[in-house]
């Protein structure tokens, strides 16, 4: 080859990946997210998932279309938005919940990246973690591993502790399995478990007439949408009595609850658009194998414990990633 001719060659080739970047920086990309209860939009898990998105080149207004849709946890809607989903024509969608994932796992073939399910395989949405097969895959949920530890803390915060109310979204077949985790665990520990089954807002009278009846040493909650959105009841039962709770998430501290320890929602998060980026570049969730989060947090809410007047250690204090004042 002459040297003009290779130097033309030369040119060509380095100049290839910058066309291939500006081609790929003017192609929108469509993500649905799709949760029983309100749209993402402008929770913390919909602010989370537009950083991890950012970090791998997407950005609103540039190379991205969200379109959040959410069911107001009226779970007869979730059919009818997997089909706006579909007819927005987005590349894949981010199902929140079991029942946003089954529902979209039902109602299409498109793409799933799913998060805050439960176990993936035990509540039948795929057939493993390695290899999930069909449409979905995501983050899953390690209740198993994370309990033990949280009810350490719990123990930390009383030594005495004997018995722990749970409760938990008794409706939803990927919370039941999280309960039944955290119930194995507390056994193996010898801690008797108080079984709190809920399935809508009025059930929550009924758990704490059972607590009141019969008090717990402490309470753990496991978190989803319809234990969520009533959370700020349980705060204030937790305070009335003077009881110790930890949570499965750190925005539930920030909201006047005592502790939580899991895993961090900004990484858990990050590894969700982790799994979308490479969908759409073009990747199968059949053959993406689904993650496990692998930072945990724990957070205390110092404030909160004084104002019910427990007796916090301080040991306990310094055990935490974060602190609340």
């Amino acid at each position: 080859m002459k040297r003009r001719e290779f130097v033309i060659a030369l040119g060509a080739a380095v100049a290839w990946p910058h066309k291939v970047t500006a081609q790929n920086a003017t192609k929108v990309n469509r993500v649905g997210t799709l949760n029983t209860a309100a749209p993402i939009v402008k929770s913390p898990f919909g602010a989370a998932l537009i950083r991890g998105l950012a970090q791998y080149g997407y950005e609103p207004d540039r190379n991205l279309v969200v379109e959040h849709r959410g069911a107001e946890m009226q779970l007869e809607k979730l059919p009818r938005l997997v089909d706006e989903l579909v007819t927005s024509k987005v590349d894949c969608i981010v199902a929140f919940g079991y029942h946003s994932a089954l529902a979209a796992k039902r109602g299409t073939a498109l793409p799933i990246v799913s998060f805050t399910t439960g176990d993936p395989v035990g509540t039948g949405l795929v057939d493993s973690l390695a290899r999930p097969g069909g449409n979905i895959t995501g983050v899953s949920d390690v209740s198993a591993e994370v309990t033990p530890k949280r009810l350490q803390l719990l123990k930390e915060m009383t030594p005495n502790l004997r018995r722990v109310a749970m409760l938990w979204n008794a409706s939803d077949l990927g919370m039941t399995l999280r309960y039944r985790a955290a119930e194995a665990g507390a056994m193996a520990m010898d801690i008797s478990v108080q079984a709190l089954g809920v399935s809508e807002p009025d059930d929550f009278d009924q758990a704490f007439a059972t607590m009141n009846a019969d008090m717990p040493d402490a309470i753990l909650m496991v978190s989803d949408t319809l234990t969520s959105l009533n959370r700020k009841r349980v705060f204030e039962f937790a305070a009335a009595h003077r009881l110790p709770a930890i949570y499965e998430q750190d925005f539930y501290v920030r909201d006047g609850g005592l502790m939580s320890y899991g895993p961090d929602v900004n990484e858990s998060l990050t590894r969700v658009a982790a799994l979308v980026d490479r969908i759409l570049k073009g990747a199968k969730p059949a053959d993406l194998p689904f993650e496990q989060p692998t930072l945990f947090r724990f957070v205390f809410n110092l404030s909160t414990a004084k104002s019910i007047g427990l007796n916090v250690p301080p040991t306990l204090v310094a055990l935490a990633d974060e602190v609340i004042e």
